[in-house]
């Protein structure tokens, strides 16, 4: 088994980082990735714990993540399964990546930082939508923040149409590969009816 076990082998099977990875590291949200944040409707979250890790994925009709200000960002948690692996985390540790995307676009924008939850209202107030509201607001403490090439979304094409994503298994499939006597075809067919009214 030819495992890498340190960071000295780790590096010197790469070599150095290309400087410009480094340099483009900023410590607060520039005017220009303002834009980006504020233009972005999609994010994965990822989070790590004493339970383990976790990414979870994070959509929303306009902004996916409100700028309190170049180094604070507000971000509320809407209905979901409850199973809760993200807040749990980020209640016990803290430490969070942001992962933020723009449909069409191959640059992805990445923050590191730390979170709170908060149930206060006036940031749960700030995300009232059709007369709903968030139970809680992530509150995320950026640490750093930069732009990944665009060479992983231009590989995978993931802004192409694929006629070949009408074959993958859909989420009825995968509860009825658990639930044997689960409706799995009713269950897809009525979803986009059913989340209609739960997606805030």
């Amino acid at each position: 088994m030819d495992n890498i076990t340190s960071l000295t082998e780790l590096e010197a099977l790469y070599g150095p980082a290309v400087p410009g990875a480094v340099t483009k590291v900023r410590q607060s949200l520039t005017p220009l990735y303002q834009k980006w944040v504020a233009s972005s409707r999609f994010l994965v979250l990822s989070t790590v714990g004493p339970s383990g890790t976790d990414a979870s994925p994070r959509g929303d009709d306009n902004e996916v993540a409100r700028i309190v200000d170049a180094r604070t960002l507000w971000i509320p948690d809407w209905r979901g399964n409850n199973r809760l692996d993200s807040l749990r985390n980020i209640v016990e540790d803290g430490r969070v990546s942001l992962m933020f995307m723009i449909n069409g676009n191959n640059n992805v924008v990445r923050i590191n930082g730390t979170a709170t939850l908060t149930c206060a209202t006036d940031a749960v107030a700030a995300f009232e939508k059709q007369g709903k509201l968030p139970r809680a607001v992530i509150v995320v403490s950026i640490g750093e923040v930069y732009f990944q090439c665009a060479k992983a979304l231009m590989r995978s094409k993931l802004w192409d149409s694929d006629p070949g994503a009408a074959e993958v298994p859909t989420a009825g499939a995968f509860l009825k590969e658990v639930l044997e006597d689960f409706d799995g075809e009713t269950y897809d067919a009525g979803y986009a009816e059913y989340a209609k009214e739960r997606m805030w």
